[in-house]
Formats: C-alpha cells, structure tokens, sequence
C-alpha cells in the first residue's frame, strides 16, 4: 500500500501539479466513513451483490485481520469475469482486485490526494489509521460535491475538473 505522508507532501508541491493555493482541508471531513469489505476468497458474485445493495462502483478487500489487501471496483469484476471467461460465482475476488493500493489518512490535505488521483488514474483512495487499517475511503465524487458545498478556499472546483480530466486520460494508445 503506498500512502500520502508528509515527507511526500514537498516533493507533491514541486511538482507543479496544483493549480492554486488554498487551505487545506483533511481527508477526514470528506471520507465516507460506512465501509463495504469483502475477502480475497469471495466470489465476483458476492463482490457484485455487496456493490449493488449498498450503491457502490467498489469494495474494500481485507483480509481476516481486517488489513486492506486490496481493491475491487466493479469494473474490475466484469473485465476480470469476461476474460476468464467464467460466471461471476466461479470467479475468486482475489484473481482480479486491485493490490496496488495507494492510500492516505485522515489528516492527509485534500490536495494530496488528488495529486494521487491524477498520478496514478484512480478515482478511489482507501482512508487507513495508524495501524494500516481501513476507516473511510474518498472518491472523486466526494470531491466534486465538496467542492460545490464548501467555501471556494478548501475545495477548488477547477481542481476537481483538472483530476478527473487526468484520471480520464487514456493509460494505452492503440
């Protein structure tokens, strides 16, 4: 799991990659708190019923300690059905969840984690305690509505856009 910290934050600020200066909001006032978790022995099936009854584009995959092993987004579990040409309940969750996981904590500034989003093309950022396990996830999303809840100087919605526009660009050319 690769985490936003402060020893990465002066290097985050060099980059370039922020857009304006603005204070800071903590990750933990944006986070969705309710966690929806599944194990590594799951089947896409069951992965695919969780994401559905609670609304959701992923889960969180923890082991039996409660330590993210990794992330299972719904498109994960359709690609990975589709290619092993397999129903979802014969599909193990492990075989195609994400198990590079970037990740922050409740304290990590906003734009620290949207510096990850645009890095690294991901929507999703798993909210870790000081013992590594999960206790929130932020998205895009909760970016976006932030953005348009709250005073212009904690979430800049130009920002917002410049994250997705990156997250949205192609990994591959044909």
């Amino acid at each position: 799991m690769r985490e936003a910290s402060a020893r990465r934050t002066p290097a985050l600020a060099r980059s370039g990659t922020r857009l304006a200066t603005r204070t800071p909001m903590h990750i933990q006032h944006l986070m969705t708190k309710q966690l929806v978790t599944c194990r590594p022995e799951d089947s896409l099936a069951r992965a695919a019923q969780l994401m559905w009854e609670h609304d959701i584009g992923c889960v969180l995959v923890t082991d039996g300690e409660g330590r993210l092993v990794g992330l299972l987004t719904d498109r994960d579990a359709c690609m990975g059905a589709y290619t092993q040409g397999l129903p979802l309940d014969r599909v193990r969750v492990s075989s195609v969840m994400a198990k590079e996981i970037w990740s922050c904590t409740p304290h990590s500034d906003s734009r620290d984690v949207e510096t990850i989003m645009r890095r690294h093309q991901v929507r999703r950022v798993p909210v870790l305690d000081p013992m590594g396990l999960p206790v929130g996830i932020v998205t895009l999303n909760d970016l976006a509505r932030a953005a348009r809840g709250t005073p212009a100087a904690a979430i800049n919605q130009r920002e917002v856009e410049a994250t997705l526009a990156s997250i949205s660009m192609p990994r591959h050319t044909a």
